[in-house]
């Protein structure tokens, strides 16, 4: 197991080193640029600006600049926002895209486990049918569909929550509610059919009829043997949805105007500013591999079978 992860660690370098040159030379290609869409100036003015940022240099300068900058942990300043470096916006917008995200994982996680072992458990009954009913909504419906209704319903109708809002505002953690819960529709969707499928798949395994056969409760059964086996399909849909529900939180971000770095991504590319583009994109690659890396590490410890030799 050492060994597994010292080389999959060391795999994360790579990697990352080819997503980073991968996106420089494409957003570099692209036509436009961080100052094409500013008000017409003189050529010396667009000279000056060029040259202040270092884009008058051959772009494997420009490159070398600033994969030499990364490595020191600067991602360089942004070329809109220019009383603010790409390490700043991304530090005071991510911490809360994470917390949104982390939350709205959790509620998924827990909802989505309990429903579809309720589902698996009392398999072609109404419960099954209700459950999984209930889950198909969160695939069928759009989150900036469910986002507006659920403002409508719960917010302006019967005034339980704020329409929007964050939990630095005097409203507190309350604010958290709607846009946690909205994000988290999707995924909870997701999580219960794969519950309910690993579950079922479990329970007809030789090693579950042999613990019944010893006569353990069901509910030793169910905790101890089933459970434990049927979370590998859900651990492996984590480590992206993990990721996911960071950088997908864009949608849920504009509706409740939550000040997480989904605005930044979203601004960025319209604005065609280079480093901060890139910044994000840095981030949410690094936040995928990162939960990649630790299912595979989880996989050992819930399934003995799994080998890292």
């Amino acid at each position: 197991m050492g060994k597994f992860i010292v080389r999959r660690l060391l795999s994360l370098i790579p990697t990352m080193f080819l997503i980073i040159t991968f996106s420089f030379f494409i957003i570099r290609v692209a036509p436009g640029g961080p100052f094409s869409s500013e008000k017409k100036v003189t050529p010396e003015v667009m000279a000056n600006l060029l040259h202040k940022y270092h884009m008058d240099e051959p772009l494997m300068k420009q490159y070398l600049r600033y994969m030499v900058d990364v490595l020191n942990g600067d991602l360089g300043p942004s070329y809109k926002n220019k009383d603010f470096t790409v390490n700043q916006l991304i530090g005071q917008s991510m911490p809360n895209s994470m917390i949104l995200g982390i939350t709205a994982l959790i509620i998924a996680v827990v909802l989505g486990v309990t429903v579809g072992l309720v589902a698996a458990c009392n398999q072609n009954s109404w419960a099954d049918y209700f459950a999984m009913s209930f889950a198909s909504l969160g695939i069928s419906i759009p989150l900036f569909v469910f986002g507006p209704v659920v403002v409508f319903i719960f917010a302006m109708k019967l005034k339980l929550f704020p329409t929007s809002g964050w939990i630095t505002s005097r409203a507190g953690l309350i604010t958290l509610v709607l846009p946690a819960c909205t994000l988290s529709l999707s995924y909870f969707s997701s999580i219960s059919r794969l519950t309910r499928a690993s579950v079922l798949e479990v329970l007809r395994s030789d090693y579950v009829r042999t613990a019944r056969a010893k006569g353990l409760h069901p509910t030793v059964v169910l905790i101890k043997h089933v459970l434990k086996g049927a979370l590998l399909p859900i651990v492996t849909y984590l480590g992206p949805a993990f990721a996911g529900i960071v950088t997908g939180s864009v949608v849920v971000e504009q509706i409740f105007l939550v000040p997480g770095i989904g605005n930044h991504f979203v601004k960025s590319a319209l604005n065609r500013d280079y480093t901060l583009i890139l910044g994000t994109v840095i981030v949410y690659s690094f936040i995928l591999i990162i939960m990649n890396f630790i299912v595979d590490v989880l996989y050992g410890f819930l399934d003995p079978r799994i080998s890292y030799k």
